[in-house]
């Protein structure tokens, strides 16, 4: 009678620690995204359930918030010291409350240290991918945005087992962990786009659901992790030679996309390399993208001619130019352009077309925003870099502002990518700084009708990932499968570019794109607000982070 007693009142009591748990982890998000909602952020708004998730990527969350809002040293050393020891704390009470009744808990001294401890290692696990997630908002690149998830994704069950497991940095996590870990990543995925999906009114209540439902991935992952199997290769430091290996998963991404099928169909293969049909009656500009190389071989057709990022030579042809000279500023490529575009009509007569890629289609699209040539008739972007310039960090002359850790964090980066043979870009490359300094423009402009100019945007399904939902584009556009600077099928891309030539109206709308910008939305960056960066006090733009349009008149 006495242990049957016992038993009922020990189990009153994991049903109000259990119910305190949930309460505990609805919490955050919901103040999280009452703040967003009350600011009108729309595109920060898929970060809130990510307030309470489980190990790391509630840490992910506020280290990304953190890299893009802090603005100067001192700041960043309190911000981060604060959200260390909150999360030590936090997770301290959220371990008490999901611990199970039927295993005995350590004394709540062990549980702080080893969770204030855990939180410091655990930020030094995810700082690289959080920053890597920032370069991703400033570039507006896929690949980098994986670069930056991949990695967490491997960690993740190996740190998840950290707060109860003695020693958590030896053997394999088990299957139920890995499985556990999932889980939390699929449901931080689709909370964030439902999140963003549903009316304002919505928006709290469905990330308080979203904190709940991390509550009891709290409560099944700390069981898991407790009530593992006999754990496999237990003398082997597992968890830090994971971390190491993550550590190479940004080298290995861009080899990858360079085999998947359609990733070499460049714009300079669909023009350069052919006659263009008789319909077609103007001069092409031929702008290639970043890390790309002109040998100064003449095109098939002589109404087409590349751009060079050298520019023009005393008989006024394009220069060869190799990768490296890609990374210039987009003011002189604009200039360059000019030139360019000046020598064409002169030599041809004819009314111009560009047709740039990723760069170059940044270029010329700037190019039409800076007193463009009257014989520019269209403008036809591959890949371009949508919402580009998300975040921002001063150059390194100056030891204010906002990044301003950040930005030497990635500076250290590239310079360890660089000893190890990696390029020698940076990330204060010239054409990176332009990003930077005129993001309001790209940010709000850049997918924008320009009078007098037909326009259209080719965009491969990868580009849905890299920037926040909403209306991104006041242009027409035409999605197709394919990676950034390359698509899987050729020849409906060529046939709708002569279309466009030839002076019809091309479109295509993919069901999926929309659907991929939506399940993305978690794991962007929050973007830094226009309006409280003074270094674009120059350039002020309505943000799309807070209206959710583009294209709106320049305050």
């Amino acid at each position: 009678m006495r242990g049957g007693c016992g038993s009922g009142l020990g189990g009153i009591g994991v049903d109000r620690r259990f119910v305190g748990l949930l309460v505990l982890t609805g919490l955050p998000p919901a103040v999280e995204a009452s703040v967003l909602v009350g600011l009108g952020f729309v595109a920060a708004e898929g970060l809130a359930p990510q307030a309470a998730a489980v190990w790391p990527y509630d840490t992910y969350h506020d280290l990304r918030w953190l890299f893009v809002y802090h603005d100067s040293w001192l700041s960043f050393g309190l911000w981060f010291t604060f959200l260390v020891v909150s999360r030590g704390l936090f997770h301290t009470v959220l371990v008490m409350l999901a611990w199970p009744a039927e295993v005995t808990r350590p004394p709540l001294r062990w549980l702080v240290g080893r969770n204030l401890g855990l939180a410091l290692v655990v930020a030094f696990f995810v700082a690289p991918w959080a920053l890597v997630s920032v370069a991703a908002s400033v570039v507006a690149l896929s690949w980098v945005l994986f670069a930056s998830l991949l990695p967490l994704f491997l960690i993740a069950p190996f740190l998840q087992r950290a707060a109860v497991v003695t020693p958590w940095w030896r053997g394999l996590p088990s299957a139920a962990l890995v499985g556990w870990s999932l889980l939390n990543f699929v449901v931080l995925t689709v909370a964030g786009a439902v999140c963003w999906s549903v009316p304002t009114a919505w928006t709290v209540p469905v990330a308080a659901g979203a904190g709940v439902v991390n509550g009891l991935l709290w409560h099944r992952t700390l069981r898991a992790a407790l009530f593992a199997p006999r754990t496999r290769w237990a003398r082997v430091p597992v968890t830090p030679l994971a971390a190491l290996l993550s550590l190479a998963v940004p080298l290995v991404i861009p080899p990858l996309v360079q085999v998947v099928p359609g990733a070499h169909v460049r714009v300079e293969t669909v023009v350069a390399e052919q006659s263009l049909p008789p319909q077609v009656r103007h001069a092409l500009v031929v702008l290639a993208g970043y890390g790309s190389a002109y040998t100064g071989e003449e095109p098939t057709d002589p109404r087409v001619q590349r751009f060079s990022y050298r520019g023009l030579g005393p008989d006024h042809r394009p220069l060869p130019y190799r990768p490296a000279d890609t990374g210039i500023s987009v003011a002189d490529s604009v200039r360059l352009l000019h030139q360019q575009v000046e020598s064409l009509h002169r030599r041809t007569g004819r009314r111009i077309v560009l047709v740039g890629e990723s760069e170059g289609a940044m270029v010329a699209r700037t190019y039409l925003d800076r007193d463009p040539h009257p014989a520019v008739e269209m403008l036809a972007m591959f890949s371009p870099l949508i919402n580009a310039g998300r975040a921002y960090y001063p150059p390194p002359d100056r030891n204010q502002g906002y990044g301003v850790v950040t930005g030497w964090q990635l500076r250290a980066v590239f310079r360890l990518v660089g000893l190890a043979g990696g390029p020698d870009n940076g990330p204060d490359e010239p054409f990176i700084r332009s990003l930077l300094d005129d993001a309001p423009f790209y940010r709000n402009q850049l997918m924008c009708p320009v009078p007098g100019v037909r326009m259209v945007a080719f965009l491969p399904t990868t580009t849905a990932t890299e920037a926040p939902p909403g209306q991104y584009t006041r242009i027409p556009v035409f999605q197709t499968p394919g990676v950034h600077a390359g698509f899987l099928h050729r020849a409906p891309v060529q046939d709708h570019l002569v279309t466009f030539l030839a002076n019809a109206d091309v479109s295509q709308l993919r069901g999926e794109y929309e659907l991929l910008q939506r399940l993305g939305a978690a794991w962007q960056a929050p973007p830094l607000a226009i309006h409280a960066n003074p270094a674009w006090a120059h350039n002020r733009q309505p943000d799309p982070a807070f209206t959710g349009r583009v294209c709106l008149p320049p305050d």
